[in-house]
């Protein structure tokens, strides 16, 4: 019986694939086919190609061990990275790393306002520099029962609110997420959600040292997939409390309207530190599957860090 080769729909023919030479000589070509914009469109992607090989030095940082607990075994890099919730790009988990090609991710500017005496503008790539950047190994759980453990890149999002110099009376941090329709194709499907993608912790937890802002995992930059080219990550909080690819920070005296609170309440509540004795309306939140291997654990309070944060929940 004659072997029949079925192909993967994602298959690319060797044929298709661009010579390294004409790839890498882009600019060349350009000029040659006489494009009108064709020196404009160059140095664009000059510019951009510059500043990705200047983020790129700052990495792999360095590990901070006493946030990296020696016991904790890495997720797989491919699984994790192509696994995603970024419903701005897909509903489907598996599809979103195949729709971010046209999202632009430099440069980035990040507006830090509200009630804050020194508010500013910067770039993702000039945080980055600034607050210097460090690896952590963080347990990383999603809503939906499943976890993995992440090396995270990043620096401290007090840091940056120290910068800004918060006012009394600011009792909240909002983070909002881009949302460009023409770049982001899960935005126009997804008409009913309230746009843009928005989240919010209380000051005290902003301020606790666990509270990262990111812009890499894996020892490189983010990938768009995983919210490049900042993030915010919040390790003993379900997932979607940390926000991808944000365009703002405010400080509030307001509790933000969250995305996922707007929609479901009872399911998404502004709080929503991982907690295995209260179930999710739908499903019990007791145990978790590991990302990468399948294996079902069971699930710490406050996702393991309660030792560092349970004293922010006393009452």
């Amino acid at each position: 019986m004659p072997n029949v080769i079925i192909r993967p729909d994602w298959h690319l023919a060797e044929s298709r694939v661009t010579p390294e030479r004409a790839y890498r000589d882009r600019r060349k070509f350009l000029r040659e086919l006489g494009f009108a914009g064709g020196g404009l469109l160059a140095a664009s992607l000059a510019a951009r190609d510059a500043q990705a090989a200047a983020a790129t030095k700052l990495y792999p940082a360095q590990r901070n061990v006493a946030f990296s607990p020696p016991d904790l075994k890495l997720s797989n890099e491919r699984v994790f990275t192509t696994y995603n919730n970024f419903y701005e790009f897909s509903t489907d988990k598996e599809a979103v790393v195949d729709r971010v090609d046209k999202f632009v991710i430099a440069p980035w500017p990040v507006k830090i306002h509200g009630l804050c005496e020194k508010p500013f503008t910067a770039d993702a790539q000039e945080l980055a520099a600034e607050f210097g950047l460090e690896e952590r190994v963080y347990r990383f759980r999603c809503v939906e029962a499943w976890g993995a453990v992440v090396p995270w890149t990043g620096f401290e999002l007090r840091k940056l609110l120290a910068k800004v110099q918060p006012k009394a009376g600011a009792k909240f941090v909002k983070f909002v997420t881009a949302a460009r329709p023409d770049q982001m194709p899960g935005i126009n499907r997804l008409r009913g959600y309230p746009w843009p993608y928005t989240e919010g912790l209380r000051i005290e937890e902003a301020m606790h040292p666990l509270t990262m802002l990111v812009t890499g995992v894996y020892g490189k930059p983010l990938p768009k997939q995983n919210g490049a080219p900042i993030r915010v990550v919040v390790p003993w909080k379900y997932g979607y409390k940390s926000g991808k690819s944000l365009v703002e920070i405010e400080l509030t005296d307001q509790q933000p309207k969250t995305l996922w609170e707007t929609l479901s309440a009872e399911e998404y509540p502004f709080e929503s530190n991982v907690d295995p004795a209260k179930p999710h309306p739908r499903w019990s939140q007791a145990t978790e599957r590991q990302v990468d291997t399948g294996d079902r654990i069971r699930t710490l309070p406050l996702n393991g860090y309660g030792a560092q944060v349970a004293g922010l929940y006393k009452k």
